[in-house]
């Protein structure tokens, strides 16, 4: 079991799951990882907790009639810990990235706000106030890992570096390319380039959440509604992963650890 009592600045902290259909979402998520859903009331709408035993691990919503008439399809989203919010928007927007949603309090957790990167990848700055994020990570039914995919590692490093003080680190992987982002010396994040045998990718912040056995992973999610986009792939000293798409099109992929 891997704790977490608070995360540095610029550390991925949080993760939340916006859905075309929440009813439906709860109980495919329930069944895969094991989790309890708790609601909690707020002026938005139903906010769920997702809950790993007593451990807050991430979250998930019903998205708004506008968000789906604007064609935006469900989606988990990258929360980055940030030690003050206005300081961190600027930095965003002086690096070209641009605010999509405004700084707002969520009374006794924390203020956030929706950016874009240069490239038009989307993820969420936290400032805590009593919410520090998940408090579990690292393990099965958990967040493992953060990962940009885009067209311009080059820009995107640059960008990323301003902000958030990431220093890059570039090897090969079985996939290509990598560059693992650190911050103080211990990985915080990755990035790959998006590769043409995709197809028309757009550029994202995609989550691994960790599973026990990828194998049954998958099994339940081709069972219930949901899709195996990529099948197991093993990667030397680090597991075996797949991306999965949940019912309502989200995707997200499963990491078993080496």
């Amino acid at each position: 079991m891997v704790e977490r009592t608070s995360y540095e600045p610029g550390t991925p902290s949080w993760i939340d799951l916006a859905t075309t259909d929440l009813a439906a979402a709860k109980p495919f998520y329930a069944g895969l990882f094991g989790w309890s859903i708790t609601e909690v009331p707020s002026p938005e709408g139903d906010y769920c907790m997702l809950y790993k035993e007593e451990a807050a691990v991430g979250a998930c919503y019903q998205m708004s009639d506008e968000m789906m008439a604007n064609g935006i399809p469900s989606h988990w989203a990258t929360y980055v810990t940030v030690a003050n919010l206005e300081e961190t928007l600027e930095k965003v927007t002086a690096g070209g990235g641009t605010v999509v949603q405004e700084p707002h309090d969520i009374p006794g957790t924390g203020r956030t706000a929706a950016v874009q990167d240069p490239s038009a990848a989307v993820f969420a700055l936290w400032e805590p106030h009593g919410h520090i994020g998940s408090q579990r990570v690292n393990e099965p039914g958990t967040l493992v890992w953060n990962e940009l995919q885009n067209y311009d590692t080059g820009s995107a490093i640059a960008f990323y570096s301003a902000v958030f003080g990431w220093t890059p680190v570039t090897g090969q992987m079985p996939t290509g390319e990598y560059t693992s982002f650190m911050l103080n010396d211990h990985p915080v994040a990755g990035m790959m380039a998006i590769q043409p045998e995709w197809g028309p990718v757009p550029p994202n912040w995609s989550i691994y959440l960790g599973v026990a056995d990828i194998a049954a992973a998958c099994d339940y999610v081709a069972a219930n509604g949901g899709r195996v986009e990529v099948p197991p792939m093993a990667v030397p000293e680090v597991g075996t992963f797949a991306l999965l798409q949940d019912p309502q099109g989200a995707y997200f992929y499963g990491l078993q650890g080496a």
